[in-house]
């Protein structure tokens, strides 16, 4: 059913063509290696190989084929294993088709897509362990709103209006977070979140209406 509502989705829109389709996790690499599409919708609890499983082989042994989750599963969970599996996104299965085309779209285009609460999920897994092994205190959930602002390519002037608070309140926040994650400066900064797949940033352009 899920796979039928997809493919329908899908085919009322010129710009997206539905190559094939798996039902188990173990013909999702089968039948990805065979076709090499540019995308696979790959959901994780799936019989006889898993999603995160499957996820890794094709990473492997085709990593020009692009991967996006597509689940119902916590991102709290699973969305650190995902990008380090070679997932380009995370994205739940409630999300609203709006949004469902807007990740494969800049998955497709090379970037990656996590929504705000797969963003949070893996950060505060990441900082977790970066605190753990640095013996530094864990970034405050304001903070780790501003870092994944910044992820978005946001000014200082653009996070405090969206936060509600102000440009010095969020230029210490900043600085806060980089003392935390030892971190020289805010190059380095956007490098952290960039190389562990937290990025909606640059953003695609929206798509021309149908």
């Amino acid at each position: 059913m899920v796979r039928n509502g997809l493919r329908g989705c899908l085919a009322r829109h010129e710009r997206f063509l539905v190559v094939g389709e798996a039902a188990d996790g173990r013909e999702a690499v089968a039948r990805a290696k065979e076709l090499s599409p540019d995308l696979v919708l790959m959901d994780i609890e799936m019989p006889k190989l898993n999603g995160l499983s499957a996820t890794e082989i094709l990473h492997r042994d085709n990593p020009k084929i692009k991967i996006l989750i597509l689940s119902v599963h916590d991102p709290a969970q699973y969305v650190l294993p995902a990008i380090k599996a070679g997932a380009r996104g995370y994205l739940s299965k409630n999300a609203p088709t709006e949004e469902l085309l807007q990740a494969i779209e800049m998955v497709d285009a090379g970037e990656s897509y996590f929504n705000s609460d797969a963003s949070l999920a893996a950060l505060d897994q990441l900082t977790d362990r970066a605190g753990a092994k640095q013996g530094q205190r864990q970034i405050s959930p304001r903070e780790r709103e501003v870092l994944v602002a910044i992820t978005d390519g946001l000014l200082n002037k653009e996070i405090a209006s969206k936060l509600g608070v102000g440009t010095r309140t969020v230029e210490t926040h900043r600085e806060r977070i980089m003392r935390k994650l030892n971190l020289r400066g805010v190059a380095d900064l956007t490098r952290f979140a960039i190389a562990h797949g937290l990025v909606s940033w640059p953003k695609a352009p929206a798509a021309p209406p149908l």
